[in-house]
């Protein structure tokens, strides 16, 4: 009898990648050129993982819906604008990723999916760049789904590969990631590398602080 299959879920930025410069650098051109107080790295930071409707609301929550919709514009453009002047170099993978992703993506039991903040089309390039688009079998992005930590995107990567909640793990940096676990009722994993502090990660089942550690972390769970 084969072993049943297993989901990784895996957050992209302050995760999978360390995008923050890119991240700083594009909201405060955002702010610059709406002549705003630009928000300092640590507010910046502190919101990665949310789709940019739900960031921006958070950092300029005195403006209206109007003038915060210019600012998700002008974050777009100035971080597109970055990622083809740099390609990978921009947001590049944490240590070790690439070998987990390698060694997991490996194992025939088990299914590799991306739950992000990003839109598709910064997904899909930041995944072209990096050569990792045959490891994701399910890639659900901000574009199709309510922002984290509502479930949506769990719940969706579940049903598409047909993985129960219990052979799931939800693999993220931030407390929006480990809620979105605990309301899909899949098992949280919280990377310590990230740009949430340990301790917003007090949901997590487990919080690992190198990407070697992950293997034997999903085996313990599972096995």
């Amino acid at each position: 009898m084969s072993p049943a299959l297993r989901l990784v879920l895996f957050d992209v930025d302050g995760t999978l990648v360390d995008s923050q410069g890119a991240i700083v650098s594009a909201m405060t051109a955002s702010f610059q050129a709406q002549s705003l107080p630009v928000p300092d790295r640590t507010e910046i930071l502190s919101i990665v993982g949310l789709s940019l409707p739900h960031a921006m609301a958070r950092l300029a929550p005195d403006q209206s819906d109007q003038a915060q919709n210019v600012l998700v514009e002008g974050y777009k453009q100035a971080y597109h604008a970055q990622r083809l002047e740099q390609g990978a170099a921009s947001s590049p993978l944490y240590p070790g990723a690439r070998e987990v992703i390698e060694t997991l993506h490996a194992k025939p039991e088990v299914l590799l999916g991306v739950a992000t903040g990003k839109s598709q089309r910064g997904l899909d390039a930041l995944l072209e760049a990096h050569g990792l688009e045959q490891y994701f079998v399910t890639r659900q992005v901000a574009d199709h789904h309510p922002s984290k930590p509502h479930p949506s995107m769990i719940e969706t990567a579940m049903a598409e590969t047909g993985v129960s909640a219990a052979q799931t793990a939800m693999v993220g940096d931030t407390s929006f990631d480990m809620e979105m676990a605990a309301a899909a009722k899949v098992t949280a994993i919280g990377v310590s590398w990230g740009y949430h502090d340990r301790s917003a990660l007090s949901a997590a089942h487990q919080v690992i602080d190198g990407f070697e550690h992950l293997p034997e972390t999903l085996a313990n769970i599972w096995d």
